[in-house]
């Protein structure tokens, strides 16, 4: 696994986690707003472009940035996040090690297995893949994904990089994805947010964590689609961060 890497070393950690399709540049403007304060860390995760390794799992995924963290921050971070296949990774960090971070968020991340859509995956992709290259294709495809246009050249040009085998392989994970027992007995303060605009599914696996989850709260975010309120609104994104971590937030709400 690769990082890319924003502001002073010594400085408290953030460390947020791209969805799945992306790349670090997700968080790129969020990074750039808090790097004189923090030292924020953007993984480039398995099977993406910019990564250094194949996708294998999510476990993998998180037990790799959790080396990370113990190798170079000392063991625990200020603040974690993720968004989708990120926000998937965070919970499973959060589950793997209870005292990681003080503050976390997770957005959008999708914990009710669906066995239709795994199911799906790799014959769809097997037929369609070669699609991806196709600049029309990828512009129609963008434009679903709600993101503002000044990603697409980043989007396009790491999409491209993506093998089918990666592709497959982290879109089956992260359909698949059940949340451990274990994530309950997690110390973080912990953000749950999710766009008004998503799939029920999404909304229903939002409402799940927060029940999961006593040091939690969970916001719905009237009007925004899946992934809008990283991607599409980073000022509102680190002022609500920065609000979290100066104890502005009252959980069990």
């Amino acid at each position: 696994m690769n990082f890319k890497e924003y502001g002073p070393k010594d400085a408290q950690a953030i460390v947020l986690l791209h969805g799945g399709g992306l790349s670090w540049w997700n968080y790129r403007d969020e990074a750039e707003l808090l790097q004189k304060d923090f030292h924020v860390i953007l993984p480039v995760l398995d099977g993406h472009a910019g990564s250094d390794r194949a996708f294998t799992s999510i476990e993998d995924n998180a037990a790799e940035i959790i080396s990370f963290i113990d190798g170079g921050l000392g063991g625990s971070v200020l603040f974690l996040g993720g968004l989708s296949l990120g926000a998937q990774i965070t919970l499973e960090i959060l589950s793997q090690r209870k005292d990681i971070c003080r503050f976390a968020v997770v957005e959008s991340a999708q914990v009710t297995p669906s066995k239709l859509t795994n199911s799906l995956i790799s014959p769809v992709f097997g037929t369609s893949y070669c699609l991806i290259k196709n600049k029309s294709f990828a512009k129609l495809q963008f434009r679903s994904l709600h993101m503002k246009p000044q990603l697409f050249e980043d989007y396009y040009r790491d999409t491209c990089k993506i093998s089918k085998s990666d592709m497959i392989a982290f879109l089956k994970a992260n359909t698949a994805y059940e949340v451990k027992e274990t994530l309950q007995s997690n110390e973080a303060v912990i953000r749950i947010v999710v766009g008004g605009r998503e799939q029920k599914s999404m909304l229903e696996s939002a409402q799940r964590l927060h029940k999961m989850l006593k040091n939690s709260v969970l916001e719905i975010k009237d009007g925004l689609y899946h992934g809008e309120y990283s991607i599409k609104n980073p000022d509102q994104f680190v002022a609500e961060l920065r609000s979290m971590i100066k104890g502005g937030l009252h959980v069990g709400v």
